[in-house]
């Protein structure tokens, strides 16, 4: 792609028709040349700073006091009525004054149209070819009724589509979350994603996918709103970031992945979000936070490409139905109508071929967002929750009819949906019967009881029926135990990270233990609130909304209803042997007092959390994301008064310092505060492990299961150390507040190594009971890869799209028919009249005439396939070298060369990259003394960065190296290639032996 002037990306704004409900955002500014650290000019005061400077001119020109007064009195009467001005502009029309004032002047995108068409891949052709069978006999109003929700709280989903009964197409039922059903009965509360990536075992993604998948199908949901891969976890504190699976595009792609194929095997549609740029919750939607606009993610080309949209593009070469838009702006334009986004990278260089929802109410327009790409919106309310004022519903009719949107794009957004249905196989009524017989959702999310309305959001609606069936869905035949599954989650997210002198596993049993107890008992405290239940139950925070007993997961929509919750008191209280063990519980976090009691105690535990959620709920004053990196409610003060006084004095008056430390997390934690104690000699991070919380914790403190979780993020020493851009954007800094990703590729541990900072606990990081060696690094050059740049994008496998009728069809068949009842605030496809309709003249955004070329870096699904050709191989031997079996998790990284030859000057230039990059990981069972071998394979996409002069992946010129360990800091085995002239120079023509290492976790 040719390099463009700066001023080509800088758009003024369109002005569309009434029906298109135009915002502030409905041209796109994310520009793939912009060079973030450019500094950002913030002018969201002009306006009013230009109205003062304007009565202090008076002033400076002599005008006599009462002229003087008499001005300021009609200038504070002009302030009055320009902020109400400008709310009204705020509200309807989405912000073009705070646009025009509150902008930066550069930081804006390219216009990417017209929005690619589906059915472009091979796995796709008969859905789509299905599709357009069907679709070809739809009505407009009909097309209309499958892209709109129908309102909130208008059906049993979170999210409901409108049928077409006419030709059998249903409505569609949409429902969160990426850990489980929410608000639904009878169904699993699985570990949330922080804890499946601490697993990092690929085979319990899939496994969790397929669960999740099959218990959704037996509810009667269609699509699944997960899983969740933004926030990414650039700012450690970010509220959602637990929903994710770590602060690695790599880790969090290849849990998508199989989390997808999981979901989707169950014939479910899969829904990726959120795209993208989604990294806090202050801010992160319109007024939610009192400020009129959403915040801007403004996140440079390279960065989103190698960074953010990476395990997107995972996503969707795993097949994903359906991708979610976020609420934020990125680069000012807010994601679901951002051209270059949807149309430009998800669409054309992804090759996305399902559909494209927004998140509930994310849509801020309607012809502008059409035009970029979305083909959903969800729930179908317009600006404000339930007033039924749709952006599409009658009005996208209105639109197609008037002109202002082409039928052609009506069409595919049509196609996209039920090529979708089809390719998911929910045409088959065998699994998925119609709702006479008896099919569609069989529970509500609005109330409990048997029976209850069928359309709870319409004050005018009485219309009843029976709408929870209570099916359970968590043990079957066809699914097996889910509940077993749930605990095998869970104990796989625990990671140890401390276990000085094999504190840890303990026994069950006190025999042959001694204690100063006088009865022979062995005492053993349980200190904490975090150990025990919530005592006002299970569920009694909506959406799991507080931070009260144990924590199980975080909160928001990413939340469900618990089935059940074993606490680890109860859990240890089961399995310890009451016979010679003692316990004490201390349920509270107060620190008063609490010496006495653990000086009576041979070994303490003490459980403490850090808790966060989405942004619609506020837990005391967390909003949303965390105020800070440590634990919660005083738990700081608690490890460090029962670790200071835990066991007291022997009889040689010597402390007893026995204590074990587990912690509940949505994200990183400090521990610098008494992580070096003398008397903490374990720590378990146990992350969110759902309804399985306790009996999974038991599996690991007694031995019964040898921990081999290890962590998603990186545990640093301070908050400072992540870097000065990852803290939480906390105070609104404009009218449409800035977010500037100007770190680029440095988050987490990539940060970490560029400033070469010691972190407590690296990113990868976990240890066992028992001992790992690596050995025999063997690096093989595969030969397919020999040239800088993928081969061209090929259009000959690639399938036609199907074509549908193009014409605008007459008005009258849109208008509502006669004498239908209409509920209040349900949306509806119908126009009420035919005079509604006035075609004429459409100033379309700034580069809609001009059809954008297509990307050399897509022609399949997740980018070009070349990118995805093998290049190198990488093997290596593991062995177990301690007394007990253990599951070791093998991490390869990748670290490219410093420089590379420009393709434009053909003169070596510097390569700003990452120390080292995860580029893979396996986990593999291994007995005492015995090894397997691990292999790695190495595509082109792996080796390459993303270069914005060329607008695709380049592999550099240059040395190559590859570690294989158990961190990003613990890599024995470290082997090194070569690519030199657009080819391949390996040391041997056979491969290359790694050096040899004996280094050991």
């Amino acid at each position: 792609m040719p390099l463009k002037p700066r001023e080509a990306y800088e758009l003024d704004r369109p002005s569309f028709d009434r029906h298109s409900h135009s915002s502030d955002s409905d041209v796109d500014e994310f520009d793939p040349l912009r060079d973030t650290k450019r500094p950002y000019r913030d002018d969201a005061s002009q306006p009013l700073r230009s109205v003062f400077d304007s009565e202090k001119s008076f002033a400076a020109i002599g005008a006599p006091r009462s002229i003087r007064a008499w001005t300021r009195l009609r200038f504070f009467g002009f302030l009055v009525l320009m902020f109400v001005a400008t709310i009204v502009l705020l509200f309807s029309a989405g912000g073009l004054w705070v646009y025009k004032s509150g902008t930066p002047p550069d930081g804006e995108s390219e216009p990417w149209y017209p929005s690619p068409r589906g059915g472009t891949v091979q796995l796709w052709k008969r859905s789509y070819q299905r599709a357009a069978d069907l679709v070809g006999q739809m009505t407009l109003v009909e097309k209309v009724n499958i892209t709109t929700g129908i309102g909130w709280s208008m059906g049993m989903c979170v999210g409901n589509t409108g049928p077409v009964d006419r030709l059998g197409f249903p409505s569609l039922c949409l429902q969160d979350g990426p850990l489980g059903l929410r608000f639904a009965d009878n169904a699993t509360a699985f570990p949330a994603g922080i804890t499946v990536g601490a697993s990092w075992n690929k085979q319990l993604m899939y496994d969790r996918g397929r669960a999740h998948g099959l218990e959704a199908r037996l509810k009667g949901i269609n699509v699944i709103l997960g899983p969740s891969v933004g926030p990414l976890g650039r700012l450690p504190a970010g509220g959602r970031n637990f929903e994710g699976f770590g602060a690695d595009p790599v880790l969090q792609g290849i849990a998508a992945a199989r989390t997808i194929r999981g979901i989707q095997s169950q014939g479910v549609m899969a829904t990726i979000k959120h795209f993208v740029g989604n990294e806090q919750e202050h801010f992160r939607q319109s007024w939610e936070w009192a400020t009129p606009n959403a915040i801007s993610s403004n996140i440079d080309d390279r960065t989103l490409h190698e960074l953010y949209a990476w395990p997107f593009a995972e996503a969707v070469r795993a097949g994903v139905a359906s991708v979610m838009c976020s609420y934020n702006q990125v680069n000012n334009s807010y994601a679901c109508q951002n051209s270059k986004l949807l149309n430009g990278v998800l669409k054309d260089e992804l090759g996305f071929q399902g559909f494209i929802q927004s998140d509930w109410l994310a849509q801020r327009s309607g012809v502008a967002s059409a035009l970029a790409g979305l083909d959903m919106s969800m729930p179908g309310d317009g600006l404000i929750w339930t007033d039924g004022k749709s952006l599409w519903g009658s009005e996208l009719t209105q639109a197609v009819l008037n002109g202002s949107v082409p039928v052609e794009r009506m069409n595919d957004m049509v196609l996209r949906i039920v090529a979708s249905w089809y390719q998911l196989g929910q045409d088959d009524d065998r699994r998925w019967p119609n709702a006479t017989s008896g099919g569609g959702p069989n529970f509500s999310s609005w109330t409990n009881d048997k029976v209850g309305k069928l359309h709870p959001g319409s004050p005018d609606s009485d219309d009843e029926g029976v709408v929870n069936q209570f099916v359970p869905v968590r043990t079957t035949a066809e699914g097996g135990d889910h509940d077993a599954l749930a605990r095998k989650i869970a104990r796989e997210g625990i990671v140890l990270v401390k276990n000085e002198g094999g504190i840890l596993p303990i026994p069950r049993s006190a025999h042959g233990l001694a204690t100063k107890a006088k009865d022979g008992k062995l005492r053993i405290g349980i200190f904490g609130e975090d150990a025990f239940p919530n005592p006002k139950g299970d569920n009694a925070c909506p959406d799991r909304g507080c931070n009260e007993g144990t924590l199980a997961m975080g909160w928001g929509s990413g939340a469900v209803e618990l089935p059940y919750l074993v606490s680890p008191a109860e859990a240890l209280h089961k399995e310890f042997d009451n016979a010679t063990i003692q316990l004490t519980d201390w349920n509270t976090n107060s620190a008063r007092r609490v010496d006495g009691t653990a000086a009576t105690q041979d070994l303490c535990l003490v459980f403490v959390n850090s808790d966060a959620g989405e942004g619609f709920i506020a837990w005391k004053d967390v909003k949303g994301d965390r105020n800070d990196l440590y634990t919660q409610k005083g738990g700081d003060e608690l490890v460090k008064a029962v670790a200071a006084n835990c066991g007291g004095k022997n009889e040689d008056g010597e402390a007893v310092r026995d204590t074990i430390v587990v912690l509940h997390t949505v994200g990183p934690v400090v521990l610098e505060r008494w992580i070096d104690l003398p008397g903490v000699k374990g720590v378990l991070i146990a992350h969110l492990p759902g309804q399985e919380s306790g009996n999974a914790l038991t599996d690991v403190l007694f031995g019964d299961y040898n921990p081999s979780g290890h962590l998603p993020y990186t545990i640093g020493k301070t908050e400072d150390d992540y870097g000065p851009d990852s803290k939480i954007l906390r105070s609104a800094n404009g009218l449409v507040p800035q977010q500037n990703f100007t770190e680029g590729l440095y988050i987490d541990y990539r940060y970490y190594d560029k400033m070469n900072i010691t972190p407590r606990y690296e990113f990868g990081y976990g240890l066992s009971y028992t001992e790992f060696k690596l050995s025999g690094l063997f690096i093989h050059p595969l030969g397919d890869v020999n040239t800088s740049l993928p081969l061209p994008r090929s259009h000959h496998d690639e399938p036609r799209p199907p074509h549908l009728d193009p014409q605008v069809p007459d008005p009258a068949e849109a208008v509502l028919p006669e004498g239908m009842r209409q509920l209040k605030k349900y949306v509806y496809p119908y126009i009420a009249s035919v005079n509604e309709i006035k075609r004429g003249h459409y100033d379309y955004p700034e580069g809609y005439s001009h059809w954008h070329e297509q990307s050399q870096a897509g022609g399949g699904e997740g980018g070009n396939p070349d990118l995805y050709t093998k290049a190198v191989s990488v093997q290596a031997s593991i062995t177990n070298t301690g007394l007990v079996k253990g599951e070791a998790v093998v991490q390869i990284y990748v670290s490219l060369p410093d420089t590379t030859i420009d393709l434009v000057s053909n003169e070596t230039v510097p390569l700003d990259t990452p120390v080292r990059q995860l580029r893979g990981f396996e986990k593999m069972l291994i007995e005492p003394d015995s090894r397997l071998q691990t292999r790695f394979s190495l595509t082109r996409k792996d080796l390459s960065y993303w270069d914005v002069r060329q607008q695709n992946w380049v592999l550099p010129d240059g040395q190559f190296s590859v570690c294989v360990g158990f961190s990003s800091r613990t890599l024995p085995q470290c082997g090194s290639f070569e690519l030199r002239g657009g080819g391949n120079s390996w040391p041997e023509e056979e491969g290359y032996q790694g050096d040899e290492h004996t280094d050991s976790m």
